[in-house]
């Protein structure tokens, strides 16, 4: 009898097993689908912004887009910065691949009292400039043979620095910070987020170069994309 109903228990429990990880993909799957969502309506209002002459003109010419839908920043002396983001490519059709995911965070050390959060989209413009942001951990402005610029919102026009830069970034702040700046930032790739989004360790080259990734969330972001980038 008590064997029976050992047995009884574990067969329920291989029963429960697949809805249990069910749930779990479906709570990570979520939380991705949330900052997809999230980042395609940073694009919009990043668009509708006073910047967004420079900002259309940079991301139609653009190889591949870093969007970071909330870079918090706060700091009493010390101070730090972060957030989820989310990288595409374009292919040859003029299309966008699906999103591979990264984080991007700094830290610093200086007279700040404060707290900011800010939209920030990084135009990647050139394919050397892709490859070396998908290497693990890129500092942005840390490497010496690309150019980086950045236009802060309110910006009427992009600068001869910015419009023959390899990669450009683009933010919009809120909070007590004069601005905020992002060179110095260290972009990571969010390995689990991929797995969670698409259900296979797909790699950040996979996801956005060869394009073998496919999420139909993915979907409204990156007619948006189309639709402003070309």
């Amino acid at each position: 009898m008590v064997k029976f109903k050992r047995t009884l228990f574990a067969t329920c429990l291989l029963g429960l097993a697949p809805m249990i990880n069910g749930c779990a993909a479906t709570v990570q799957t979520g939380e991705q689908q949330d900052l997809v969502d999230r980042s395609t309506l940073t694009v919009q209002e990043l668009v509708n912004s006073t910047q967004s002459q420079d900002l259309v003109n940079s991301l139609r010419s653009a190889r591949a887009v870093m969007i970071c839908p909330r870079v918090f920043k706060a700091g009493f002396v010390i101070g730090g910065s972060g957030g989820p983001c989310v990288l595409m490519a374009r292919a040859a059709g003029g299309s966008w691949s699906a999103p591979a995911f990264y984080t991007i965070g700094s830290g610093s050390f200086g007279a700040q009292i404060g707290i900011q959060d800010a939209e920030v989209m990084i135009m990647i413009m050139n394919d050397h400039a892709l490859a070396a942001v998908m290497q693990n951990h890129f500092k942005l402005g840390g490497d010496a043979s690309l150019a980086f610029a950045t236009v802060g919102a309110g910006v009427g026009g992009a600068t001869t620095t910015a419009l023959h830069a390899d990669i450009v970034s683009f933010a919009r702040t809120r909070g007590l910070y004069a601005g905020i700046s992002i060179e110095g930032s260290v972009l990571s790739p969010d390995t689990q987020s991929n797995v969670g989004y698409y259900g296979q360790p797909y790699s950040t080259s996979q996801i956005v170069v060869t394009m073998m990734a496919n999420n139909a969330g993915a979907n409204p972001l990156r007619q948006t994309l189309s639709r402003f980038g070309g």
